[in-house]
């Protein structure tokens, strides 16, 4: 599964959500509960989703954003293309989507 962050380095969410997701890979999840760490395979990229990424050519403003301000930007984006589930500019989001993938790992909700 392909688990893409757009991430900024020079913002702090987008720090402590590559921090979050990067632990999830190596050690246990959830943290101090779980048997495993979960498995995705994490894509990091510097830059804004593409046009073609966001599939919506109305969201061409926010793409155009990210590229001439990217410290106006809101980072991270952190994306499970799989489940269509998106979090934009909070790390706190990331364990939503990471407690996600727990759930589909232990078998409570279906692999999408």
């Amino acid at each position: 599964m392909k688990f893409p962050i757009f991430h900024h380095p020079s913002s702090p969410p987008s720090v402590k959500a590559l921090g979050l997701l990067r632990s999830a890979l190596s050690e246990p999840f959830p943290p101090g509960k779980g048997p495993l760490p979960l498995s995705f395979n994490l894509e990091v990229v510097e830059a804004p989703p593409t046009k073609d990424q966001l599939e919506h050519a109305n969201l061409q403003n926010i793409v155009d954003l990210g590229r001439e301000k990217p410290n106006t930007f809101k980072w991270p984006i952190v994306v499970d293309w799989n489940a269509g589930k998106a979090c934009i500019g909070d790390a706190d989001g990331v364990k939503g989507i990471l407690e996600h993938l727990r759930q589909q790992r232990d078998g409570e909700v279906p692999k999408e």
